[in-house]
């Protein structure tokens, strides 16, 4: 008799590959450098060690940390398995799997326009993790711009977004995505956007509503300087203001 194999360990790549390979290539070419010359050789060694440093941090964060916030962020959310839920540029599913965990009667739907920012990124290989996670049932993706949702108004419970609108090019695209998200959400429905500081400040202040709250340093990409912050915004505060 042939054993069915156990589910797969999801897979979910590295964050925007490209930039921790050129910074451990800096790294590594500063402390040859140092090591090869007589003067300026502590300058070098200096240079070297703060970008070997931060491409470890880089791949901690993108191996390790987000998950670990993630976690955090949708234990905040109080999920209570029924929600529907909205991850905006879900990539491989990190956000959109995490969520679906904790949803046995409900369900997530992840949309995304599957660009180079993520490793292997496609709409099968966040099936294939879905699956091997095993929440296939309960995961859905859509190919889909941030700025222009194909959902109906007051769709979702729970709208999230990781590391995402601020690829958008254009501050008044990133302003559409966000509004978007709070057009999706129904009454009361919650908002969680997590990108870096300058970007997630302006949302706030478009919005005209939410809490800002850091992440800490298992969410930086590569030091303080890409540190990246939490947005949290309940619709009906928006409704009440407007």
């Amino acid at each position: 008799m042939t054993e069915t194999p156990p589910p797969g360990r999801p897979r979910y790549g590295i964050d925007a590959p490209p930039l921790p390979a050129l910074l451990g290539a800096a790294g590594l070419a500063c402390t040859l450098a140092a090591a090869r010359r007589r003067t300026g050789r502590t300058a070098l060694a200096v240079a070297g060690g703060v970008l070997l440093a931060g491409t470890g941090v880089y791949l901690h964060t993108t191996l390790r940390g987000k998950f670990r916030a993630w976690d955090g962020i949708l234990n905040q959310a109080a999920l209570n398995g029924h929600e529907h839920v909205l991850d905006m540029g879900c990539g491989r599913g990190a956000v959109l799997i995490a969520a679906a965990r904790r949803l046995p009667n409900g369900r997530t739907v992840g949309v995304d326009l599957w660009s180079a920012d993520q490793s292997g990124n496609r709409p099968e290989a966040t099936l294939a993790n879905a699956a091997a996670a095993g929440v296939a049932d309960r995961v859905e993706v859509r190919s889909g711009d941030m700025t222009s949702l194909p959902f109906p108004d007051d769709s979702f419970d729970v709208v999230t977004s990781a590391m995402a609108i601020h690829n958008i090019p254009s501050a008044e695209g990133r302003h559409r995505a966000l509004d978007e998200a709070i057009r999706v959400l129904r009454p009361g429905g919650r908002l969680f956007i997590a990108d870096p500081w300058p970007f997630v400040r302006r949302y706030a202040t478009h919005l005209g509503q939410g809490t800002l709250r850091p992440l800490g340093p298992g969410y930086w990409y590569s030091g303080p300087w890409l540190a990246v912050t939490l947005l949290h915004v309940v619709k009906q505060d928006v409704a009440q203001k407007g």
